[in-house]
């Protein structure tokens, strides 16, 4: 699992911000927010334009680094931060596995070059290394690889390098970090299938639905949602098969559905073929929710405890001791990320009304 993450110089992030997953509180209640000792489910605010979204990005930045999974490249124009004094982008990861903890730091330019790579195993230096000058402290990652061939030029990532060419046992750390970073997801829950990560492509995004079982899945998904229209398949005269809406005229659902329910039919595909996902990350979940919908996707998500979840939203609905925790809530600002509990020296109890607290300003940082 992510145990900690901090970015510096990425977009709208001059300063450090960093996300402790480890900092978990002793609160009593809603613990499959919990996994392990790590923060299993959170949901993040903040204003409009303060990097929630960048957030999401600089977290999936990793994915481009070490695998060949799907990235939209234009998400990351102007990829440095404007007022930075450096000219790169620093990211620091820092996962937890059953057998060890893995440490990756690296940067990267403008043009998202990588120009430094370091990597801590168990809290012990494996390599670091400079791209730039084509320097680096290499000899701990001779040691425990002997048989790779370092004497190499470019700059491509040593770590994806050396993780592809080695033969480690199968559940060491170094392994279980590039499986764990492969099935990393990031979606928007909007009008599109914009995502990152998972899979190099979706090309399945508009036939999954043919298969009756998820046909019917999906239509009951639409009515526990309020929405009571049942859905058929119909073979068009190009002579595809496209969805639509089972009404006395059928229509074609993409075309005549609205944007929430379209919203569903993504966070549906993504529910149902990535299953085996390690951290879910979907930016601004909730943007065409009913604040009743709203809620059943959080508890949907938090009855999944086998991957992380990260949310977006503006949808103060949510914040209920009922639905979460106060270490599970963030705030996003100018001034860093934190969360409720590390928000305020007022001592939050299961008790309290999160959501006037945060409309009277208590999270304020």
């Amino acid at each position: 699992m992510l145990k900690r993450f901090e970015v510096q110089g990425f977009k709208s992030f001059l300063h450090p911000v960093t996300i402790d997953f480890s900092d978990v509180r002793d609160y009593q209640f809603n613990n499959t927010c919990v996994k392990d000792g790590l923060l299993n489910k959170i949901i993040v605010y903040g204003r409009n334009s303060v990097g929630k979204t960048n957030l999401g990005l600089a977290l999936f930045d990793i994915v481009s680094t070490l695998t060949s999974n799907n990235v939209s490249s234009e998400l990351y124009n102007y990829y440095l931060n404007a007022d930075s004094t450096t000219d790169y982008a620093q990211f620091d990861y820092l996962f937890s596995f059953d057998n060890g903890e893995v440490r990756y730091q690296y940067r990267k330019n403008a043009k998202r070059e990588l120009i430094w790579e370091k990597v801590l195993l168990n809290g012990n230096i494996l390599y670091e290394y400079d791209y730039a000058v084509s320097e680096g402290m290499l000899e701990p990652l001779r040691d425990l690889m002997p048989t790779l061939n370092l004497n190499f030029r470019g700059s491509d990532s040593i770590l994806k390098y050396s993780i592809a060419n080695s033969s480690l046992e199968a559940d060491h750390p170094l392994y279980q970090l590039l499986h764990f970073v492969s099935h990393m997801l990031w979606f928007r829950s909007l009008d599109e299938n914009k995502y990152i990560g998972y899979r190099s492509n979706s090309s399945n995004y508009l036939d999954f639905i043919f298969d009756d079982a998820v046909l019917h899945e999906f239509e009951q998904f639409l009515h526990q949602a309020g929405i009571k229209e049942n859905l058929i398949v119909r073979q068009d005269t190009d002579g595809e098969q496209r969805l639509y809406f089972d009404t006395k005229v059928p229509l074609p659902f993409f075309k005549t559905a609205s944007s929430g329910t379209r919203a569903l039919y993504t966070f549906f595909y993504w529910y149902k073929t990535a299953a085996d996902v390690s951290l879910m990350f979907i930016d601004e979940f909730d943007a065409f929710y009913h604040y009743e919908l709203a809620e059943t996707i959080v508890k949907l998500l938090e009855n999944m405890p086998q991957f992380q979840t990260i949310l977006t939203s503006h949808n103060t609905n949510l914040l209920s001791n009922r639905i979460m925790r106060p270490d599970c809530y963030f705030i996003l600002s100018e001034n860093g990320l934190y969360s409720f509990a590390n928000a305020t020296k007022r001592e939050l109890r299961e008790g309290h009304n999160l959501e006037k607290l945060y409309m009277s300003g208590e999270f304020n940082e």
